[in-house]
């Protein structure tokens, strides 16, 4: 996915019983650019977020790093109980994947529970601008109508 390239639109699925879901091509493609690597991360209860690992990885890698040189310098010595959260969520919070044919992306275990469904459920799966997510209905309901709101000035902000 190029700079240039945001990934839009909304689009209303459903979990079948082997716990796989049919991304959209249009977002699928996208996505799917730079890579045939996707990693799958926990974003909020609710809410999984599908992002190409090449972005992803840069990112990620740049954290820790830092990090290490923290804790090697003896900075975040008296932080022992956040390091040891830090390294749970990392832990957890994502996992590599891949797209099936037609799209269709496997839903790991531990994810499941986190998005929170079931087979023969609804999503939403939703494109947001630099990954897509996949929405459990209330938890995307409840969303929209926090930030709704903000969206004209959010605009504004992010365009000038």
């Amino acid at each position: 996915m190029s700079d240039s390239e945001i990934l839009l639109g909304e689009f209303r699925r459903t979990i079948d019983d082997r716990y796989r879901l049919s991304i959209p091509p249009e977002l699928a493609d996208q996505l799917h650019k730079e890579g045939s690597e996707l990693v799958l991360a926990k974003e909020r209860p609710g809410c999984l977020g599908l992002y190409n690992s090449t972005p992803w990885q840069g990112q990620l890698d740049k954290a820790v790093d830092w990090v290490a040189d923290k804790v090697d310098a003896g900075k975040l010595g008296g932080q022992v109980d956040d390091l040891l959260t830090l390294g749970r969520l990392l832990s957890t919070r994502h996992c590599e994947v891949q797209l099936a044919g037609r799209g269709r992306l496997v839903i790991p275990e531990g994810f499941r529970d986190f998005l929170g469904v079931a087979p023969g459920d609804p999503v939403f799966v939703v494109g947001a601008a630099i990954s897509v997510e996949i929405w459990n209905p209330p938890a995307w309901v409840s969303y929209l109508e926090d930030r709704m709101p903000e969206f004209r000035s959010l605009l504004t902000q992010l365009s000038e």
